[in-house]
């Protein structure tokens, strides 16, 4: 065979299952063919510029390393060209008339069950079909290759429509590198030839690329010069209108025009970026034009080997936590954009902060299913857990305001991790702010704090869940807590809830609800004998169905009574967020009935009782203190006009 003869051949049985259903339109991105294709041209540079340190004369006069993006709407094509390693006429036909990854398979049977399902996934960045993914926008694909140090006409033109066979012919090519020309299809021509859109592929996916990428534009000379004027130009501006010379119409030329920035932050040292520079990338990436609370910048070496750079945001902006929004930082391996969110970087809780890694340990084209079960990437997530941890442990401590209105924030779904993570449950849990009874109004403190102000003889934790800390504030239940200064914390967030399952200790501290029976017992004093009060209280028993039990208290002071949770009962917070979540067909706790045996109220009910124990003033002055001690509890009272029956009865009778 001569060295011009073109030969066809046919492509290997798994490529040919594959293009076909390429051409059948499974992907959900096309814009990310460009992607592949900058990359591939990346990847082409990076191998020349290694072989090129044993054999500097690969270069040869062609030292300006570059990625040229050349669309042409009339011609309805998109060219992709670099000046790298290029490939030989037998590199040709096995990369691009095969695929000699045992990927392949395991690629194909992912895309029936996808199939099966009735799903159209996204294929492009899951499975990494790289070139291939060109049938995705083309009807025919060209390429024209030519190996560094090879001579001018030893270039090999590849061809085909992806319908089964290819033909290779060799060719002529001036430079080294590979020219990979898309002839689009006609559905595609518009968007594929528009250099807006073409900017704006570039800039989302390659826009860190160390090299340079240029996109082929159509110009006019005006557009080209620069803002200082030329030489000479100050004397033509001193020209009278009628000594102008009359111009024709500029003439746009072909100008290539670099798009990619090339300033990746998180390559340079973190002592060389500016404030100002980490602001401006966060406000890019983030869509936050706050300043961040803390910014993450480091590079991890040793077994792995990645660079990060994330930022904790300041203030909760508009748009977060909306529900069809991802989470998850930016994923790029070598300065290429493989994932717009990670998800498998961080855990859901700390969806709130933003930024990327670069990893280079990680292939190109590596898929989700592998992503879930990679070490490297393992390892990443436990490090940055870690770091951003750190970061807001020092935000707490150095700046405690700043702290609390990022908490204010984002304390809800920072509170998420203490369910959700068990393997740092407790640092997650160090993190976060309550109010509570001995802080004022308006400020907070921690779980470590708490336990370092317990007084000697303490064992607990504890706390109370509530609406809101003023209604917490004033709950009568508090009132042998505030005798005695124990501190409780007022849990007032519906999430709070949520997560007191996995909180039942803390350091080796139980949390306990300060409003449950053995609370009391710890706190108060034992509870008093029902001595004279027992008559009283067994016929309260039989007359209030709506409660569990009623009994004297201990932990009253100023209050006439309170609604206390029985052991393993559900707490009527609980019980009042079950409800507004439509969840309030399921039989309610009841609670039991503690009396302040020397509050004036209860003694004049017992007095009425021991003068006429069938009078019914004492079920319905018991029934009123129930109904005040629901008020206090935020809890609806169920039969409003009952009770406002019953007060005016009472005021009737003391206007008698």
């Amino acid at each position: 065979m001569t060295a011009n003869a073109g030969e066809t051949l046919e492509f290997k049985t798994e490529l040919k299952q594959l293009l076909h259903l390429i051409t059948h339109s499974l992907y959900s991105n096309k814009k990310i063919v460009l992607r592949e294709l900058v990359s591939n041209a990346s990847d082409a540079i990076h191998k020349l510029r290694f072989n090129s340190l044993d054999s500097g004369d690969l270069l040869g006069d062609d030292k300006d390393f570059r990625i040229v993006i050349d669309p042409d709407p009339v011609a309805g094509t998109l060219t992709i060209r670099d000046n790298g390693i290029g490939m030989s006429r037998q590199a040709v036909i096995e990369n691009l008339g095969t695929v000699a990854r045992s990927g392949t398979k395991a690629f194909l049977e992912k895309v029936r069950e996808a199939g099966e399902a009735k799903t159209r996934p996204d294929l492009i960045g899951q499975f990494g079909v790289g070139f291939y993914s060109s049938y995705m926008i083309a009807d025919t694909v060209e390429v024209i290759t030519r190996q560094a140090g090879d001579p001018v006409d030893a270039a090999t033109r590849w061809t085909s429509d992806g319908q089964g066979e290819f033909t290779v012919v060799a060719t002529e090519k001036a430079g080294r590198g590979t020219d990979v020309i898309l002839h689009l299809k006609d559905s595609e021509k518009k968007e594929f030839t528009n250099t807006y859109e073409l900017r704006e592929i570039v800039r989302q996916f390659s826009d860190f690329l160390e090299t340079p990428i240029y996109l082929v534009e159509m110009r006019t000379p005006e557009e080209e010069e620069e803002d200082e004027p030329a030489e000479g130009e100050e004397a033509k501006a001193e020209e009278t209108e009628e000594e102008k010379p009359e111009k024709a119409p500029p003439v746009p030329v072909r100008t290539e025009v670099q798009v990619n920035t090339q300033k990746a932050l998180w390559l340079r040292p973190k002592s060389e970026v500016t404030p100002e520079e980490y602001q401006g990338f966060y406000q890019q990436i983030g869509q936050d034009m706050n300043k961040p609370a803390r910014v993450i910048h480091y590079a991890a070496e040793g077994r792995h080997e990645y660079r990060v750079l994330l930022f904790v945001p300041s203030e909760r902006p508009y748009w977060f936590d909306m529900s069809e929004r991802e989470h998850g930082p930016r994923l790029y391996i070598q300065r290429v954009l493989i994932m717009e969110h990670c998800k498998e970087l961080l855990p859901r809780y700390l969806r709130f902060v933003t930024g990327l890694v670069d990893c280079s340990d990680l292939p190109l084209n590596i898929s989700r299913e592998i992503l879930q079960h990679n070490d490297t990437l393992e390892a990443i997530r436990k490090d940055l857990i870690r770091e951003i941890f750190k970061a807001l442990r020092d935000l707490r401590e150095s700046e405690l305001p700043a702290y609390e209105t990022f908490f204010k924030g984002f304390g809800t779904t920072l509170k998420e991790g203490v369910r959700e993570d068990h393997e740092n449950r407790e640092k997650v849990a160090d993190l976060l702010l309550y109010p509570s009874l001995n802080t004022p109004v308006g400020e907070h403190t921690t779980l470590e704090r708490y336990i370092a102000a317990m007084p000697e003889g303490q064992k607990d934790i504890y706390y109370l869940t509530g609406d809101s800390d003023a209604m917490l504030r004033a709950s009568p239940k508090l009132e042998a807590y505030r005798a005695k200064g124990r501190d409780v914390l007022f849990m007032i967030d519906a999430v709070d809830e949520y997560i007191l399952p996995s909180l039942s200790t803390f350091k080796g501290k139980s949390l306990r609800s300060a409003d449950s029976e053995k609370a009391a017992e710890e706190v108060a004093s034992p509870p008093p004998e029902p001595g004279e009060f027992a008559p009283l209280l067994d016929h309260l028993k039989k007359e209030l169905t709506e409660v569990s039990d009623v009994r004297l208290s201990s932990r009253l002071i100023d209050s006439p009574a309170c609604l206390v949770t029985p052991s393993g009962g559900m707490s009527g917070h609980l019980e009042r967020l079950l409800d507004r979540m439509g969840q309030g067909d399921r039989p309610k706790t009841k609670r039991i009935l503690e009396l302040n045996a020397g509050h004036a109220a209860v003694l004049g009910i017992k007095k009425i009782f021991e003068a006429n124990a069938e009078d019914v003033r004492v079920a319905a002055n018991a029934r009123l203190l129930v109904d005040q001690a629901m008020l206090a509890d935020g809890s609806p009272v169920e039969d409003l006009a009952g009770m406002a029956k019953r007060l005016g009865d009472l005021i009737a009778r003391d206007a008698r």
